[in-house]
């Protein structure tokens, strides 16, 4: 995959958490914050929720017997913790302290809605994202599950939906990561359609930018320019927002040394302005530090 981009200023260095004894990350799915800047990486073997120190020394781990396959992690401005589970269909919302506050969709069900016509299911839920008014979108749609946004209030009740499977404008094909810019856009990561797409809150299409490859990853970043971390390209790249790539971290690509990639499937940047990025197939988190 070719692109030409000015090099970043970053250089990546060896994994440096300090897990407890006898402790491994599994495929590490999802990376993200809190105010504190502590790290938070969700993966896929015990203790699947796991807190860091900024220095990445461990605090804590907890969510056993919850997750399948874990995937998405955000963290919202209340320091409240946003779970998914693509395999269980579920998404969870812990408070700062870890206890479960919320949960979304019906464990190891899928479909539109409860039998009782109560509750919103979901079909692989793959991130869930508090929105700047305090709303939740949550996409779905691994590979089996329908492609599409669900749209919730602050208390769970379910708003609105849209999307489906295709490759037109407002359709996805696997809606795998999504952030907010200032004005409230949502910018969402169609990683099989190789695209980001635009949207208002009420999802009307704005725009997209075309991403050949697998863009899986999204960050945005205080200066309101995007961190893309491209999946099996293992290329970490920073973007405009209309799409334009502006710069890119040398050094990247496909393998198993230190900045290479399984799969680039999320990516963070913390205040410390270091850049981290969870790689599912290399069962490892990705540091980059300014050179």
């Amino acid at each position: 995959m070719q692109i030409t981009a000015p090099p970043l200023p970053y250089v990546a260095v060896a994994e440096s958490f300090k897990l407890p004894s006898g402790a491994n990350f599994h495929g590490t799915s999802g990376i993200a914050f809190n105010s504190k800047g502590n790290i938070f990486v969700i993966h896929r073997g015990p203790m699947p929720l796991m807190e860091f120190d900024p220095d990445g020394h461990f605090i804590r781990g907890f969510g056993d017997g919850m997750f399948e396959r874990s995937h998405g992690l955000r963290i919202d401005a209340e320091d409240n913790i946003w779970a998914t589970d693509v395999r269980s269909n579920m998404v969870y919302k812990f408070d700062p302290s870890g206890r479960l506050e919320m949960v979304l969709g019906v464990k190891g069900h899928t479909g539109e809605w409860h039998p009782f016509g109560h509750l919103r299911l979901f079909d692989e839920p793959n991130e869930a994202v508090v929105g700047p008014t305090g709303d939740i979108f949550v996409l779905q749609g691994h590979g089996k599950g329908e492609s599409r946004v669900l749209k919730f209030d602050g208390d769970g009740t379910f708003i609105k939906t849209w999307g489906g499977k295709g490759k037109g404008p407002g359709e996805f094909d696997l809606p795998h990561s999504l952030v907010f810019d200032a004005q409230g856009l949502l910018y969402i990561a169609d990683r099989n359609n190789a695209r980001i797409q635009v949207f208002d809150a009420d999802g009307n299409y704005i725009r997209e930018s075309a991403h050949p490859g697998a863009p899986c990853g999204l960050f945005m970043g205080a200066d309101q320019h995007i961190w893309l971390a491209h999946g099996h390209t293992g290329l970490i790249m920073k973007l405009n927002l209309n799409g334009k790539v502006v710069g890119m971290i040398e050094g990247g690509g496909q393998g198993k040394t230190t900045g290479k990639y399984g799969e680039a499937h999320y990516i963070a940047v913390s205040p410390r302005d270091e850049i981290f990025v969870a790689d599912t197939l290399n069962w490892r988190v990705q540091k980059y530090v300014r050179k």
